[in-house]
């Protein structure tokens, strides 16, 4: 039996087709840079009195699993994390959709969705060995940060619906494997309006489903289910001021749209397009002799010519997801 190792730690992903029962087949692995899925059980102090100044024996509380995964942000691998968010895509072969037989696939994703997938993880430790699955998992949110350098991640907030206790052997069988096309900043891009947006130094983008844990009395401790609430797609934008032009919006309170994404050299693109985004007013502060920056805590809303707040479109050769 050896000591557990993150180097060795890996990830295996399936959808459900029932809520919270695992497949028993179809996983894939998937790349990632950190994971805190955990079951989490505390103990409750026992308050009663009458048997002297030692305490009697605690009594466990409710158990959660709830976690964020850090995944890369590639060409391939983070649909799988887009369906989960936003619920299955529309996929159609060509770069335009049109149909046309070349190999290459469009998945066009929408938020808003009623119905989102449920997936079941599985986080193996094969040198102890341990394999614990975490059934039932849905996206409550995904984020991410570009900027001009570093690597390229996202973070994924999950809510399992339970664990399962860890077993000697993996339960997912053969993985299928991914071949990784990792996004990086420098091939980022921003647009407004259809047109490049200058001077950006970083910006946050936030996705949310804001789940509703279904939290009824069961002899198992686990949940009933997720549903989702109203979503929300929010961020932070930190830009040089060298013109008026987004505090001019702000100040008129008018929508526009932009647009986040990569392109590789191979041709592989993803792009989330807010379709009606709003700006607060931001505070101008001179605090030395360096360049003067603004930051626009945006947020976006429903856009009634799309009629829905905002679109990510994956542009790579896997056929569906």
């Amino acid at each position: 039996m050896g000591r557990a190792h993150g180097a060795r730690a890996q990830m295996a992903l399936a959808f459900e087709t029932i809520y919270g029962t695992p497949p028993a087949s179809g996983y894939t692995r998937m790349p990632f840079a950190s994971s805190s899925l955990g079951a989490d059980q505390p103990l409750l102090q026992s308050e009663l009195l009458g048997y002297g100044r030692d305490p009697l024996p605690p009594i466990k509380d409710a158990l959660t699993a709830d976690g964020d995964v850090v995944v890369p942000i590639d060409a391939r691998a983070f649909g799988f994390w887009l369906k989960g968010a936003f619920g299955a895509p529309s996929s159609s072969e060509g770069e335009d959709g049109s149909g046309d037989p070349n190999g290459i696939f469009t998945h066009v994703f929408q938020s808003g969705s009623w119905m989102l997938p449920s997936m079941s993880i599985e986080i193996g430790m094969p040198e102890v060995p341990s394999f614990t699955m975490y059934p039932g998992c849905r996206v409550d949110q995904l984020s991410f940060t570009m900027q001009r350098a570093g690597l390229l991640t996202a973070t994924a907030r999950l809510i399992p619906q339970g664990e399962t206790p860890p077993a000697a052997t993996a339960q997912t069988g053969t993985l299928n494997a991914i071949e990784l096309m990792r996004f990086g900043h420098f091939n980022g891009s921003i647009m407004r309006n259809g047109s490049a947006l200058a001077n950006v130094v970083s910006c946050e983008v936030s996705y949310q489903n804001n789940l509703d844990r279904i939290e009824t009395i069961r002899g198992d401790g686990l949940i009933d289910g997720t549903d989702p609430g109203m979503t929300m797609l929010t961020g932070r934008m930190d830009v040089r001021f060298s013109d008026t032009t987004l505090l001019q919006q702000a100040i008129d309170g008018a929508p526009s749209s932009l647009e986040f994404g990569w392109e590789l050299p191979s041709g592989e693109t993803l792009t989330l397009t807010a379709h009606a985004v709003y700006l607060p007013r931001p505070r101008r502060e001179i605090n030395g002799p360096q360049g003067v920056q603004a930051s626009f805590e945006w947020q976006a809303a429903l856009d009634p010519i799309t009629g829905r707040m905002c679109t990510v479109t994956l542009i790579n050769d896997l056929e569906a997801y």
